[in-house]
């Protein structure tokens, strides 16, 4: 509550919170937006792939020209501007930035920068819930190790959501489900770029007039986005999913407390403590009434008459028996919200939710008949989505990591709607799934889980 008053003595004190900024994108832009209107912050740097896509973001949201024309990352520490590079290893390394900011939604980027922020002691936001899904138990324990602090991105769904499940819990309430809401109905698990706009409503002309990435659009679509945040928020909060991933029951904000509550309790839940999904859409493709789909909420429970009194005092609403109730947030604002996480790391040294287990994790299940020699085309693709699965179970079948299943070829026909297994692959040479494998041996290790053979990447 008193991060404001500390970054105006920040900037009163000339020693503002200095943040290097990986992927000028949306999430990107939107901080931006915020962070030239928040005294105690100084982006020292913006990396991206195409500096002038970086520029051009700059000026879009209101950046002058003379803010951003530093000659390198000294001149822009010294002066108080910022420097655009296409190389975000030198920001990392730089003595001019405490704080990086990856918000490039690559998995590969994403764990190449945390290691990089590891090595040279700088904090890190990961925007990338790609990454952190992938890799993220590594890295945050890593990171821990390191003395460096490990965050979820504030305006983000996953740590909107860590942010209630923590209220709720210091407020002395077992958490009985959190998770967020979303636009869903079984078929869109079969979504493709080509059939995703018919589903959000887009005509062709929309399409045209605006800046949509179709793959990205589809990963909401198609489920794989809510199964990564949600195990995201399973191995930031303890919250586990439950064993066949996420339901999606329809429900809007007034019948939170009556439905994610366990099935044994006539709620629509596996079991107290679960991560869920919840659809906007009646399963016959009618509206929720007051619908919950830019948002995200918690449901806890009294288990004591005094509170479901207390409850009751206070106009909360509760299901039939009084004992579950629910809060919740109907919006979030992605990157306009971020500069909480850059001011919470940089003036308490606390994140905004981290990983702190290893949980859930998400796997590659087949759209379509899968041949061997195709290649899988990854998150909101054409041939696979993303199911959320607890972790032991998806390390004890061998399944294959949705952030791994791109641009790798299959040695094995895989039927519809069956995971895809490591042992399906082509073993992949690549940085991220080395990262992977080590995460596996170690969590299969402190588990004494015993795993399915798969190949050793070199």
């Amino acid at each position: 509550m008193n991060i404001h008053r500390l970054l105006e003595q920040r900037c009163a004190d000339g020693k503002p919170l200095r943040v290097a900024l990986i992927g000028a994108g949306k999430f990107g832009s939107m901080f931006l937006a915020q962070a030239r209107r928040t005294r105690g912050i100084h982006v020292v740097a913006i990396a991206d792939l195409s500096p002038q896509r970086a520029r051009a973001s700059l000026a879009r949201t209101g950046w002058e020209n003379e803010h951003f024309a530093a000659h390198s990352l000294d001149d822009a520490r010294k002066c108080g501007t910022t420097f655009v590079t296409d190389d975000a290893l030198a920001a990392i390394s730089s003595g001019a930035v405490d704080i990086i900011i990856d918000a490039t939604g690559s998995p590969a980027a994403g764990i190449r920068h945390a290691l990089a922020c590891i090595e040279h002691g700088k904090h890190i936001v990961m925007v990338n819930v790609e990454a952190d899904c992938l890799a993220g138990p590594l890295l945050a324990r890593r990171a821990r190790a390191a003395g460096i602090v490990y965050s979820l991105a504030y305006g983000d769904q996953p740590a909107l959501i860590c942010e209630l499940v923590d209220w709720a819990r210091a407020s002395g309430f077992e958490v009985v489900a959190a998770g967020k809401g979303t636009k869903y109905l079984p078929a869109y698990h079969h979504s493709t770029p080509e059939s995703v706009w018919g589903h959000y409503g887009f005509t062709p002309e929309m399409v045209a007039q605006g800046d949509f990435n179709p793959q990205m659009f589809n990963s909401f679509l198609d489920g794989t986005k809510s199964a990564i945040e949600m195990a995201a928020v399973a191995n930031a909060t303890g919250l586990t999913p439950a064993p066949d991933g996420l339901s999606f029951p329809p429900c809007g904000v007034d019948d939170l407390a009556r439905r994610l509550k366990p099935r044994a309790e006539g709620g629509q839940l596996h079991h107290r403590g679960q991560v869920e999904v919840i659809s906007s859409l009646e399963r016959d493709g009618r509206q929720v009434a007051r619908d919950l789909r830019w948002g995200v909420y918690v449901t806890f429970a009294a288990d004591s008459e005094y509170v479901k009194r207390c409850f009751s005092e206070y106009g909360l609403a509760t299901d039939d028996t009084g004992n579950y109730s629910a809060m919740y947030k109907p919006y979030h604002l992605i990157g306009l919200e971020l500069g909480i996480s850059v001011a919470s790391i940089g003036l308490r040294g606390e994140p905004t939710g981290t990983t702190t287990s290893f949980l859930g994790d998400v796997v590659a299940v087949a759209k379509r008949e899968l041949k061997a020699g195709e290649t899988l085309d990854g998150e909101g693709g054409y041939t696979v989505w993303g199911r959320l699965m607890p972790a032991q179970d998806s390390l004890a079948c061998g399944g294959l990591p949705i952030g791994l299943a791109h641009g790798v070829k299959l040695i094995r026909t895989v039927d519809k709607g069956t995971i895809v297994k490591w042992r399906d692959i082509a073993p992949p040479n690549s940085e991220s799934a080395r990262v992977r494998q080590e995460m596996e041996t170690l969590f299969a290790s402190e588990w004494g889980l015993r795993r399915p053979e798969i190949a050793t990447i070199s």
